[in-house]
């Protein structure tokens, strides 16, 4: 590959990053087991729910009271849709529907499906999860009586069903746990998809590699980053340390157009002490890392959260690799001419600025 064409692909990739960042895709469900009945809480960020509305009804940014009363009656008319419920083979409908504009911009569906009891299994399938973006995931929680989690799972549009076997015990029905495997994996991969789908995150480690000469330097950079971001990725989903979702989504933009304009200045040289600004900003990433687990509801209780972080914080540490291993051959090898040296690396950094000063501008001044 010539220096040329590989300028105009790295190019190409960096300018895609200005269309889109960090659409993790994610919704929640609660379905708690009690008196028989089944009641289903399903959680969507406004930027997915409305997927289910006409052109027309859809809004950009945070939603209003206003917004959602005009999409009102048309949440109604979705909702029953959203679920099949079976219990064994008998398929159940929804009794009870309601919609709702919570405080915290999420709009959540409400549905009550009666008389699951007595069944040997209930089968809970999101019919819409296919409708819904690429990569879209939900988190599903199964909850008894007592509120204990029972089983757990990450739907997606290859797989959006989640079954719970019932056996009777000497106390009445309990529901057995069978999903840990895929749930596990689940978040590697939720992970993992995250870093390639969150542009931001990928654009600010490339600004990093980008200048970096050797090995050593990459390792520390890589290692810095990683730990900042898993200390408070770990502090965030316990709720030691929270910050609101848009100081810390600015913060990340702003890391970005920082690090840009510092290759600029260095004119292609890696700068002193870059492993210590890596540290920095790397525990403002991890605020927004630790955002895709509180979207999910891990963090709102002490049950099952161990798993999810570790998992989910593997995913994110993978998927960094696999980018670094991919890119940097391209760019050592690029480095060994000087033509990209003088013009690739500061064409490239100026990119780089831009697009996090474009996102800056979205999560601050137009956010």
């Amino acid at each position: 590959m010539s220096v040329r064409r590989l300028i105009l692909l790295l190019v190409g990739l960096a300018g895609a990053a200005l269309a889109r960042a960090h659409d993790p895709g994610l919704s929640t469900a609660q379905a708690d087991l009690r008196g028989g009945s089944l009641y289903l809480t399903n959680g969507f960020a406004p930027a997915d729910a409305q997927e289910f509305l006409p052109v027309t009804l859809r809004r950009d940014g945070t939603w209003t009271q206003a917004d959602f009363e005009a999409a009102h009656e048309q949440f109604l008319a979705v909702a029953p849709r959203l679920w099949e419920v079976k219990a064994g083979e008998r398929l159940v409908a929804p009794r009870e529907v309601r919609v709702e504009l919570l405080p915290d911009d999420n709009i959540s569906f409400f549905l009550t499906f009666p008389a699951v009891g007595g069944a040997d299994r209930i089968t809970l399938r999101a019919t819409r999860v296919p409708d819904l973006p690429n990569g879209h995931r939900q988190f599903v929680i199964v909850a008894d009586e007592r509120g204990s989690v029972i089983t757990k799972k990450l739907l997606s549009a290859r797989d959006p069903t989640i079954e719970v076997a019932i056996t009777t015990g000497a106390e009445g029905a309990v529901a057995v746990e069978n999903q840990d495997a895929p749930t596990f994996w689940g978040f590697v991969w939720l992970g993992m998809e995250h870093i390639w789908l969150g542009y931001d995150h990928l654009l600010f480690l490339f600004a990093l590699l980008l200048v970096c000469r050797s090995f050593r330097s990459i390792v520390g950079i890589v290692s810095c980053f990683t730990l900042a971001h898993s200390l408070t990725l770990a502090l965030a989903t316990f709720n030691v340390v929270n910050l609101p979702s848009r100081w810390v989504e600015a913060a990340i933009a702003a890391s970005i157009v920082y690090v840009g304009v510092e290759n600029l200045l260095r004119r292609g040289t890696e700068p002193r002490g870059r492993w210590l600004l890596t540290f920095a900003f790397g525990l403002i990433h991890g605020f927004g890392f630790a955002s895709v687990l509180r979207d999910l509801g891990v963090g709102s209780g002490a049950q099952g959260i161990a798993m999810p972080l570790f998992t989910f914080n593997l995913g994110v540490e993978i998927g960094q690799v696999i980018v670094a291993a991919a890119v940097l051959p391209l760019l050592w090898r690029a480095r060994k001419h000087d033509g990209f040296v003088r013009r690739g690396v500061p064409a490239l950094s100026a990119l780089v600025a831009l697009a996090g000063l474009v996102w800056l501008v979205q999560r601050t001044v137009l956010g």
